[in-house]
């Protein structure tokens, strides 16, 4: 891209999961919005890992509330894999 502008993977996917990018320079709404958006998952992951925790411990657990604990783990996971990847090409671009 030229003009200091790169295609940044953002943290949703679009239709039939497929991955959605901006051109951008790094700033304005859109760009912000998809830093909240990122903040927000890392939170949910973080919380989740707690959780999981929690309910690992819990040898009273049934084996619905772990597959529903693996359900929103796998979808974290995918989340924070997305992140990474978009981090990780942007600081690539800058060197």
């Amino acid at each position: 891209m030229s003009g200091g502008t790169t295609a940044r993977l953002l943290p949703w996917a679009g239709a039939e999961g497929k991955p959605c990018y901006l051109v951008t320079d790094g700033t304005g709404p859109l760009s912000e919005v998809a830093d909240t958006i990122e903040s927000v998952q890392l939170g949910m992951a973080a919380d989740l890992l707690g959780h999981a925790a929690d309910l690992m411990a819990d040898h009273r657990a049934t084996s619905a509330q772990l597959r529903f604990l693996l359900a929103r783990m796998r979808e974290a996971l995918t989340d924070v894999h997305r992140i990474a990847a978009s981090r990780g090409a942007r600081l690539a671009e800058r060197n």
